[in-house]
């Protein structure tokens, strides 16, 4: 019995045990779980924003923990492992309380706005396997205890703001695999130690700032599959031989970054090597035929360089080869019949060399070619018939050659053709059938050939995409065919130098989008259809030099947006029509050389035309002619005259009581903006900031005095601060938008946008600042103030050519930043002299991107003229159709170098009134390269004639009329870095 009580204790004993000890360890485990829930939650206190699905980090939520957005815990004691917060819209800075998740191995905080730095206690991660915070806003230097993260095996630091020299503390972390520091700020040199970590597969440094030559030690680095060390770092001398010891190389760019001398033919032993990029740098020499060994090989850049020779024979091997870029360099010699049998070629780049001879007539057979473009060279022969014949081809580029002979059929069949260049040729027969309405078909340009017969007419409507279409200087003949109305999409028509005859169709009408519209130089007869009168968005109308007869048709005067109209040497007849004068926007007109009888009206816009526009009428009067004699005149003619005086007293009487209206506006605004700035001091301020501070709000409110004033504009007032820190900053003021109100527009969104924008050509935004009343940008303060203020204000003369040069190029990469590594991308719209400022160094800075947009609805005048630019940087095209895009910023920059040439203002410096920069400098030049000596900057001395006409050439490529005649910002960079040669900038 005893026994029995002793095994019943014994066993009563086990169970007590069994049920308490669970629960000790269950309150343990809960305590664990709830303090790295109360670190999270502590993180998560210093993000300023985040996505909704974060208000699940929560204490009494600690249970949930494992299930907390972007939080991953291990299955054995539920420590926090991974935190993946990607992409969640956070900005903010970074807690140090992170780094009490001792047991995190994976911190993923990539496409965020966090900003300030990042916190130095990353060291007590000493799990941590996997750290990426790219594309955020992260700034200062990386002085973190490196040693400790000895794990360590993927560190990506892309796309931020960290500057000072490269941390040589990585070189500690054995296992590091993957390392990424590019697109930020850092300077110095590449580390020659950076060679010594022997595990990377993966080296970026693309996009910062760095110097010097490349270490030659990073060829050490064998398993090394990725590296990137190119774009807007400026490196001294070239690519070290050493690089072909990089057996394991699959992906070499090195991109924009200032190499010199010759490619290293060592680089023809990476046999595992698929992309090799070198363009837009300084190399010279011939291509090695050693590349010919790189068999792995998909896609080689060579291009904008000042390469020489001819395409290696040993190329013919490279069977892998899809993408063969090599234009703008100085090669030489015949296209080899190769490259028509590399069977996986897709692209095919040569243009603007020296190649000779014939296009390889097997090219496109391999059934593969989506993009060719051999334009600006001096090719001869026909053009392929199998350029076609996979039906992939969408870009076919052959412009300025001396080709000849018929266009292949089988291209009137090529359905996925989007552009076409073929201009400036000698081509000859007929267009193929169905070559112009293709149906993915947006550009056709066949301009300056001598093609013959008439246009072929389209059976079937399928609905086309065409926007512009120049068959202008050919010899083509016959009537104009109908189906030219189902062009719904066609913007440009280019239809001028040829022998077409008939009447021009009615159905011309139907071009609802066309802008410019040119028939000059052929034998049209017949009546101006009025049906162009239906195309409402038309800017541009020349029927000049034809056989069209009868009156000008009224119906033209309800095209609103008309700029140009030329409907000289004609026989047209009959009255001018009084109505034309009330078109405002029409600002060039020639009516010359027909036969118009009467008097010119006198009210309008006639009065702004002189007699060129006039000659050559015999029985038309005026003041511009000969007086008329009213005696003599029908009782029509007498009508129309007296009609066109009372109009213009009408129009006295309307401008007086418009400027009462005005006037009373005026007052009633003023009271508006008193009553505005009275409850301005209630409203509270907030400041959003883009990077580590050392102000607060007040300390930029207290910039906004009279007397700190640097500059006005359209977009508002600028004012230059001093911080407490002794930082001087810029602080703009922007006019008539108010936050939260209907004239916000999205802005406080941009901004955001905007303050995450990272170039070391364009001005930085270091904060937003607003109430319910303003808004406020601070940025960095450019002590040199504007180019614009340098070439034109008191200290006109200082710049020197080379440095003037420098300013063109680094602009222009400030530009193609926003056009091309923006997504998605900026359009400046207001590219001028006075927006590009200059540092203690006189480095350009791109300023005020992204704004004009906003200032729309405002309401002030002064605003209106900066959403579209300044006077004398405006596109032509917008004066019509009211449209921006990023060729309407090439155009502006085009002024701009112009400028740098010149050193004359756009405007105001020609004498005639009206002259603007552009049409001075096509009257003095004729456009010509060779005509630049006439327009240099006198002040200027010891220039290198062969930059300034390159500069030249790309300036006036800018400021082409037709927008798609204009280069990319990148090809503008690519001209502009060939034309510098290689020399010191300074100031005089």
């Amino acid at each position: 019995m005893a026994a029995s009580n002793v095994k019943l204790a014994f066993f009563s004993s086990l169970l007590l045990f069994f049920l308490i000890n669970p629960s000790q360890s269950l309150s343990s485990h809960n305590i664990y779980l709830e303090r790295q829930a109360s670190i999270l939650v502590s993180v998560r206190q210093s993000f300023e924003s985040y996505d909704p699905s974060f208000d699940s980090w929560n204490v009494s939520n600690y249970p949930l923990l494992c299930s907390w957005t972007g939080i991953q815990c291990d299955d054995k004691n539920r420590s926090v492992v991974a935190i993946d917060i990607s992409n969640s819209n956070i900005s903010g800075t970074l807690s140090p309380a992170i780094t009490e998740l001792r047991s995190l191995v994976n911190l993923s905080l990539q496409g965020n706005s966090f900003s300030d730095g990042f916190p130095r206690e990353i060291h007590r991660l000493i799990r941590l396997q996997f750290l990426n915070i790219s594309n955020n806003l992260f700034s200062g230097q990386l002085d973190w205890e490196f040693s400790q993260l000895k794990e360590l095996q993927v560190l990506d630091g892309y796309n931020n703001n960290l500057n000072g020299t490269l941390p040589l503390g990585v070189t500690q972390l054995a296992k590091l695999k993957h390392l990424d520091f590019g697109g930020n700020y850092f300077q110095g040199t590449i580390p020659p130690s950076y060679g010594s970590m022997q595990q990377l597969n993966y080296l970026s440094l693309k996009g910062n700032d760095l110097r010097g030559l490349i270490p030659r030690e990073l060829g050490n680095l064998t398993n090394l599959e990725q590296l990137y060390l190119g774009y807007y770092n400026e490196f001294d001398g070239g690519i070290p031989p050493e690089f072909g010891k990089l057996i394991n190389l699959v992906h070499l760019d090195l991109a924009n970054c200032s190499l010199r001398g010759l490619i290293p033919p060592e680089l023809g032993n990476l046999n595992k090597l698929d992309t090799l990029f070198l363009q837009t740098n300084e190399l010279t020499g011939p291509i090695p035929p050693e590349l010919g060994n790189l068999s792995s090989i998909k896609s080689l850049d060579l291009s904008n360089n000042a390469l020489t020779g001819d395409i290696p024979l040993e190329f013919s091997g490279l069977h892998r080869l899809t993408l063969l870029n090599l234009f703008l360099n100085k090669l030489h010699g015949q296209i080899p019949h190769f490259i028509a049998e590399l069977p996986e070629l897709e692209v095919l780049k040569l243009w603007h060399n020296n190649f000779t001879g014939v296009i390889p007539a097997k090219l496109g057979e391999n059934g593969r070619l989506i993009e060719l473009d051999l334009s600006s060279n001096k090719l001869t022969g026909l053009v392929p018939k199998s350029l076609c014949l996979g039906k992939k081809l969408q870009i076919l580029i052959l412009r300025i050659n001396f080709l000849f002979g018929p266009l292949p059929d089988d291209l009137g069949h090529c359905d996925s053709l989007r552009r076409v260049r073929l201009g400036q040729n000698y081509l000859t027969g007929s267009i193929p059938s169905g070559f112009l309405y293709l149906p993915e078909l947006s550009l056709m340009e066949l301009q300056n050939n001598y093609l013959s017969e008439q246009v072929p007419q389209q059976t079937g409507k399928i609905p086309s995409k065409l926007e512009q279409m120049n068959l202008a200087d050919n010899h083509l003949s016959g009537p104009l065919p109908a189906s030219i109305g189902n062009f719904s999409d066609l913007q440009m028509l280019l239809l001028s130098g040829n022998r077409f005859t008939g009447e021009i169709p009615p159905q011309i009408g139907q071009l609802k989008n066309v802008l410019t519209l040119d028939m000059s130089r052929n034998n049209l007869s017949g009546n101006i259809p009025s049906e162009i009168g239906d195309c409402p968005t038309l800017t541009y109308l020349d029927l000049s030099q034809n056989q069209l007869s009868g009156p000008i048709p009224v119906h033209i005067t309800q095209i609103h947006i008309l700029n140009y109209l030329n409907i000289s040497w004609n026989h047209l007849n009959q009255s001018l029509p009084k109505e034309i004068g009330s078109m405002k926007s029409l600002t060039s007109a020639d009516f010359s050389h027909n036969n118009f009888s009467g008097s010119i009206p006198e009210f309008g816009q006639y009065s702004f035309f002189n007699s060129t526009s006039f000659i050559g009428n015999p029985q038309l009067c005026g003041s511009y002619l000969n007086p008329c004699n009213y005696s003599s005149m029908s009782p029509l003619q007498l009508h129309d005259q007296n009609s066109s005086r009372s109009q213009v007293h009408g129009k006295f009487k309307l401008l007086f009581a418009l400027g009462l209206l005005v006037c009373s506006l005026v007052f009633a605004a003023l009271a508006i903006i008193k009553t505005r700035k009275i409850r301005r001091n209630s409203n509270s301020w907030k400041l959003t900031a883009f990077q580590k501070l050392g102000f607060g709000s007040e300390d930029i409110l207290e910039c906004i005095k009279e007397n700190n004033i640097i500059g006005r504009g359209g977009a508002g007032t600028v004012y230059r601060g001093l911080m407490a820190t002794g930082e001087p900053v810029a602080v703009k003021k922007l006019l008539g938008i108010s936050k939260g109100s209907s004239h916000d527009n999205g802005l406080s969104a941009e901004v955001q946008t905007l303050g995450q924008i990272r170039h070391r050509n364009i001005v930085r935004l270091l904060a937003f600042c607003s109430n319910k009343e303003s808004n406020l940008l601070v940025y960095e303060y450019m002590p040199n103030g504007s180019l614009g203020e340098v070439l034109h204000g008191k200290r006109g003369g200082f710049l020197k050519w080379d440095t003037r040069l420098k300013i063109a190029i680094e602009a222009a990469k400030g530009l193609c930043y926003l056009h091309h590594d923006c997504s998605p991308l900026i359009i400046h719209r207001d590219v001028k002299s006075n927006n590009i400022l200059l540092n203690s160094d006189f480095e350009a800075h791109v300023a005020d991107f992204g704004l004009a947009k906003f200032l729309r609805d405002t309401g002030n005048s002064e605003c209106m003229s900066a959403i579209a630019g300044s006077y004398g940087y405006i596109a032509p095209e917008y004066a019509y159709t009211l449209k921006v895009d990023e060729k309407s910023d090439v155009y502006s920059f085009g002024v701009v170098l112009l400028e740098l040439i010149t050193g004359r203002r756009p405007v105001g410096d020609f004498g005639e009134e009206g002259l603007d920069i552009v049409q001075w400098t096509k009257t003095q030049t004729k456009s010509s390269k060779e005509g630049v000596v006439k327009i240099l900057d006198q002040r200027l001395t010891d220039i290198p004639l062969i930059e300034a006409m390159q500069v030249f050439f790309v300036a006036m490529l800018c400021v082409q009329e037709q927008s798609v005649e204009r280069p990319t910002m990148r090809e503008v960079v690519q001209m502009l870095a060939q034309a510098k040669q290689p020399n010191t900038f300074h100031m005089e």
